[in-house]
């Protein structure tokens, strides 16, 4: 039986070639899915290594780095998990989520960046507001999602937050002393809508008084529960939802001619898992609301979680609280990697080449890319 061939989102972008361009995508999302195309590909240019026991050559291409990558996303999420662990606190931590009605859904494709920016404040000072009332500061980090799993708009914020604050004498206060609450889910649910379309009235937009009876038609959900069972944990837990996209090649089961076959988990019908066909435009239409703003910041840290807050009395809070804060990480050592094809010597980069591609002399027995990542 013949292996299953991997299939990968810059597949389907490479079947659409030029009839990309008729989906009626903006110049950004456009750009983007360029460098997903080209990720890992002679178009992106690559180095050269060789054994230096066997002499074996390999040819590695760039990866192109894009935060919307399939491709890209796992070196980041590990540096971001390890710096979280340095400013973890021994206390209660949840997972809180604030989501949008899919009402939202049209502004959110015309101002994506108006929409997700007014989403983070709105569930800020919706914290900070019951933390003031509890007479602590609060922190929290969060991250936004605009997806769901069928790829359909779904913008939420998915936000740890930990269980209590910072009083005015620097001194942490949980906000219950069992630690297995926040607070009223319903509550911080009107607080948050309230505040939302406050702000997205104040925003002066026309298309506000098109959905202002359906923003408040209905209940909006606001997701809180305390799923961890150490620190550690908790980072682990975030790193999760850090560095996701809207979808991994690993769910893409099949592309042919037409169309691409993916699975998904229907949340409606308690996470059963399923398998959708589109075709490849209106997958990638898809997939490109899902391409934030140039530039836009899609984690944020608040109050005492934030920088600058951190920079200053993190390491204070620290020990009052029992931990002896790391020492500064020294820089890891550089992992060479072992040659794949007489596992004994190292491989070296010995040439290193621009799209042009490397020179004829390097091409005969290392046709096929090195399998790690460059």
């Amino acid at each position: 039986m013949q292996p299953k061939v991997a299939c990968e989102v810059a597949d389907v972008i490479k079947h659409l070639a030029n009839q990309i361009e008729a989906i009626g995508l903006n110049t950004w999302q456009l750009r983007t899915l360029s460098a997903i195309r080209k990720c890992r590909t002679a178009e992106l240019g690559g180095h050269v290594d060789a054994c230096d026991d066997c002499g074996k050559q390999h040819i590695s291409y760039n990866s192109c780095r894009n935060r919307h990558c399939p491709k890209c996303q796992g070196k980041n999420r590990e540096a971001w998990i390890n710096k979280r662990e340095e400013e973890l606190l021994p206390v209660p931590y949840f997972h809180v989520v604030f989501t949008l009605p899919d009402a939202i859904n049209p502004l959110a494709m015309h101002l994506p960046k108006c929409v997700y920016e007014i989403l983070f404040e709105a569930a800020w000072e919706t914290l900070q507001q019951f933390g003031k009332n509890k007479g602590v500061q609060m922190g929290m980090v969060s991250i936004l999602h605009t997806w769901g799993q069928n790829l359909s708009l779904h913008p939420h914020l998915h936000c740890i937050v930990p269980g209590g604050g910072i009083d005015k004498n620097g001194n942490w206060q949980p906000i219950r002393a069992d630690g297995k609450f926040l607070f009223h889910v319903k509550a911080l649910s009107k607080v948050f809508r309230a505040k939302f379309c406050d702000k997205l009235k104040k925003a002066a937009l026309i298309q506000y008084q098109n959905i202002r009876e359906a923003l408040w038609e209905k209940s909006w959900v606001v997701f809180a529960k305390r799923p961890f069972g150490s620190a550690h944990a908790v980072v682990e837990y975030l790193g999760r939802y850090t560095h996701k996209i809207a979808i991994s090649n690993h769910r893409i089961r099949e592309i042919d001619a037409d169309t691409i076959t993916f699975s998904y988990k229907d949340y409606k019908q308690k996470a059963v898992k399923k398998e959708m066909t589109l075709t490849h435009a209106e997958f990638i239409r898809r997939f490109a609301l899902h391409i934030l703003p140039k530039g836009f910041v899609k984690i944020r840290h608040y109050g005492f979680l934030s920088s600058t807050w951190k920079r200053k009395k993190l390491k204070a809070l620290q020990l009052k609280l029992g931990i002896t804060p790391s020492p500064k990480e020294q820089e890891k050592p550089v992992i060479i990697p072992k040659c794949p094809h007489c596992k004994t010597g190292n491989m070296r980069t010995i040439l290193v080449f621009d799209k042009r591609g490397p020179p004829n002399l390097q091409m005969g027995d290392c046709q096929t890319p090195f399998p790690y990542k460059s």
